[in-house]
């Protein structure tokens, strides 16, 4: 990595701290990589301009020319775990994705696993599935992620439509997010409230608006479009850490909004089969 890029590294962002972690996670991941390195994004809401300090995660991802083998695995690890003591802030808050360029070939998500790390457990995942974030995430990606190493993402992979973006949300809010209404447990977490409202929002938006970018945006949309929700997002937007929200009830009856509205669209028709797998596979 040469100079101009070090020192664009020292003001990538807004935040000092996070440009240092940023900086060192690239550098570091660029001597453990090396020629397998085919680039490092920013991405999430740092790369879209929608990142709130006192709550928001820093999001990566690690393009690699062919997928990880267990030395630079073993490295990873250690290095991952090196990040965790010296950003002790930051740490908890960082979540980044080590995929093969080869993946990006795929529409739907890949049936191969990744290593994926997320440093709300501390843990690096040898072999994460991809889930039907996959296509939101590389759609996202390619319009907005910030290349800390190697060339623009545009470079690596075509664009993705945004119809497909629709119909991820879709399988999405039935696969990973009607079922979390059950869980009393995991609503116990004030910060698993707010990400549930936040990105139901997303989706609400994505699916009926036909517009992929950032929560605040989505957020926005959402309150102007059906303001009998305005309080409910509001507290879900405006929390951080320290504060209990205590929100399941009326979180659940937003999913059910939510799953009404998307209900009556043509894409939720197209998908009516898949859906109804989806519920008995979860009902099963």
């Amino acid at each position: 990595m040469g100079d101009k890029n070090k020192s664009n590294l020292d003001a990538i962002t807004p935040y000092q701290d996070v440009n240092e972690i940023l900086k060192f996670f690239t550098c570091g991941a660029t001597l453990i990589l090396k020629e397998n390195l085919a680039g490092i994004y920013l991405t999430g809401s740092l790369s879209y301009g929608a990142f709130h300090y006192d709550r928001s995660d820093i999001d990566l991802t690690v393009m690699l020319k062919k997928p990880i083998n267990p030395t630079e695995l073993e490295a990873i690890k250690n290095f991952h775990k090196e990040i965790e003591t010296k950003f002790t802030q930051w740490a908890k808050r960082l979540e980044c994705s080590y995929t093969p360029i080869e993946m990006l070939t795929n529409i739907f998500p890949p049936k191969e696993p990744r290593p994926w790390y997320w440093g709300g457990e501390g843990i690096l995942y040898e072999e994460a599935p991809y889930g039907n974030e996959w296509i939101i995430n590389n759609y996202l990606l390619y319009h907005h992620a910030i290349p800390l190493a190697g060339p623009d993402f545009r470079e690596l992979t075509s664009p993705v439509e945004i119809e497909e973006v629709q119909k991820a949300c879709i399988r999405d809010l039935f696969t990973e997010w009607e079922p979390k209404a059950t869980s009393q447990e995991w609503f116990r977490d004030s910060h698993n409230e707010s990400y549930f409202i936040l990105n139901l929002c997303r989706i609400l938006c994505t699916v009926m608006r036909k517009s992929a970018g950032s929560k605040d945006a989505a957020i926005s949309w959402v309150k102007s479009k059906y303001g009998e929700w305005a309080n409910l997002i509001n507290s879900a937007d405006q929390w951080h850490y320290g504060i209990e929200l205590n929100l399941q009830g009326k979180s659940i009856e937003f999913l059910g909004f939510v799953i009404n509205q998307v209900s009556k669209t043509e894409l939720y028709d197209q998908l009516s089969d898949e859906i109804k797998r989806i519920r008995a596979r979860h009902l099963s």
